[in-house]
């Protein structure tokens, strides 16, 4: 089955807050409940619940139900469409700093020559 498509506007709204992106890199390092998750910040359980619920909604997390622990892990195929996207971009602009080094380096070979600095 495919992976459901995410909304970017919505991933990327969900990662405009720094304590989601907190959330998010402390489920980089396994499973936790709301609980482990809430422990380090200065707020309320509900308010965390709040955080996770825009993360799920967003479809960065996701939470199982074992017993009456419900862990929340990440969904690594909503990151991989993010990180694809991302990767994208870090593409066009790897090719615009290319194609900004020929002119660079067209303009340094006219300037030389133009110049007569390019006689040895």
């Amino acid at each position: 089955m495919e992976p459901p498509i995410v909304d970017l506007d919505a991933a990327f709204s969900a990662l405009a807050d720094p304590t989601r992106r907190a959330i998010l890199a402390r489920l980089a390092l396994g499973e936790a409940t709301v609980t482990e998750l809430a422990a380090p910040f200065d707020m309320s359980q509900p308010a965390v619940s709040r955080h996770i619920r825009v993360l799920s909604d967003a479809g960065l997390i996701s939470q199982r139900v074992d017993g009456t622990r419900r862990p929340c892990r990440l969904e690594m195929s909503a990151i991989s469409q993010v990180d694809r996207w991302l990767a994208m971009l870090r593409e066009a602009l790897a090719a615009n700093y290319d194609r900004l080094d020929a002119l660079l380096a067209e303009m340094d070979s006219a300037e030389k020559v133009l110049t007569g600095k390019d006689k040895k």
